[in-house]
């Protein structure tokens, strides 16, 4: 380790800085750096970090490792300023955090920082985030080849299916899940199926095939501009060895954490590497609801048999033809649904789609509490109830949906 300021002879020129309290509290950097530059790297503190930044040789800096703690909230000013001035001369930063709240790191990422890592450091993780450093900037002249993992651009596309709940307990994660798990065990021939959990504040698909909620989800939403596809694969979960599954974060994140053009890099990432990909969408309308609704193939909208549903689902008409958003892309289902023998209740559900001036593309039977019971046990509702009434009719859709896309490989074949 070299010390990275003005005056000092150095024996050999500097790739790139720690800057911290105090790079001591932070040894597995320290031990990173180490094997990742041997002697071609220096240690900052944050009020030397701007003095030496001011230097002619600081141009020749490959990036920053800023690493932080929550004991760092009184220089978050300072912190913020290094992250900028280094942005300013085109030096990369990595955020290296630990126990820092979400709201912070969101800031900090938003201020000019390129890449994230958690501390304590994962084997390899600094590795992995200086290698995508050092990749050319997507959109740049450098970098406007094709990004690393995506398919040639005469390969079909999977298809998106994406489900949005219009009011709270309608069942959408429910129906997202299970689709998913329907999708991908439909025969020897089962389309590959990617589900993407985007509540970023209450998803609870993890909870529903008890999966673990990472530190790598936050760190792909954070940084889509160098995702690959390594990347991406790496951060999803398999469930039973035949379900990918991104869940949501750990933490509850900020709803403008990521923007239409983070979405927009994670769905077609997902569409070149699956057939399918199911997307659960949080129930409030985002900046980004826009770009799922356009890359989605269908856009599942799901409502109960009661004012609140009624009342939501003419709101989201009305925004969307504001917007003049495509209407024909919704296709709204009735979640516990009036049985056939409830004449008054089917009386209900038809003056509600008319009153609505829509039409219920599914109609889903009531899956009781065996729905409850599968969803609290961490398992699709076809590993608890074979023959539950609610899982024939999801399973009606997810072979439709898996023929449909049987039919788009061959064709394209």
């Amino acid at each position: 380790m070299s010390s990275a300021n003005a005056n000092s002879k150095l024996p050999a020129p500097i790739r790139a800085c720690t800057v911290s309290r105090d790079v001591q509290n932070f040894d597995l950097l320290i031990e990173d750096m180490e094997l990742e530059l041997g002697e071609s790297w220096g240690d900052l503190t944050f009020p030397s970090a701007m003095k030496y930044l001011d230097q002619p040789e600081a141009r020749g800096l490959e990036f920053i490792a800023v690493a932080i703690d929550d004991d760092d909230e009184s220089n978050i000013p300072i912190i913020e300023a290094v992250i900028q001035r280094a942005s300013a001369l085109g030096i990369r930063v990595l955020l290296i955090a630990e126990e820092l709240g979400p709201i912070a790191l969101h800031r900090l990422l938003r201020l000019g920082a390129s890449d994230f890592v958690p501390y304590p450091l994962p084997e390899g993780a600094l590795h992995d985030a200086v290698q995508r450093l050092r990749q050319p900037v997507m959109g740049s002249a450098l970098g406007a080849q094709q990004p690393r993992g995506m398919m040639a651009p005469n390969q079909p596309l999977g298809a998106v299916y994406a489900v949005h709940p219009l009011a709270g307990g309608s069942g959408a994660t429910t129906l997202a899940v299970n689709l998913a798990w329907e999708i991908a065990n439909s025969g020897k021939t089962a389309p590959s199926v990617c589900l993407l959990d985007l509540d970023l504040q209450t998803g609870s698909v993890s909870t529903y095939l008890d999966l673990a909620r990472t530190e790598k989800v936050y760190e792909l939403l954070s940084n889509t501009a160098v995702m690959d596809r390594d990347f991406f694969m790496n951060t999803l979960q398999t469930f039973n060895e035949k379900l990918k599954v991104l869940t949501a974060a750990a933490d509850m994140l900020p709803l403008d954490l990521i923007t239409p053009d983070d979405i927009e890099r994670v769905i077609k990432m997902a569409r070149s590497n699956f057939d399918i990909v199911i997307i659960d969408m949080p129930g409030t309308v985002v900046q980004w609801t826009e770009t799922v609704l356009n890359e989605a193939d269908a856009y599942y909208a799901m409502m109960e048999l009661d004012m609140r549903s009624a009342q939501n689902a003419l709101r989201l008409i009305r925004a969307l033809k504001a917007e003049a958003l495509p209407l024909e892309k919704i296709q709204y289902v009735l979640n516990r649904a009036p049985k056939f023998t409830d004449l008054s209740g089917k009386a209900r559900a038809k003056r509600m789609a008319e009153s609505l001036d829509i039409e219920f593309e599914l109609m889903l039977p009531d899956g009781t509490l065996q729905v409850t019971h599968a969803n609290d046990h961490g398992l699709p509702l076809a590993e608890i109830a074979q023959k539950n009434p609610l899982l024939k009719e999801i399973r009606k859709l997810a072979l439709s949906i898996a023929t449909a896309a049987r039919d788009d490989n061959r064709a394209a074949a």
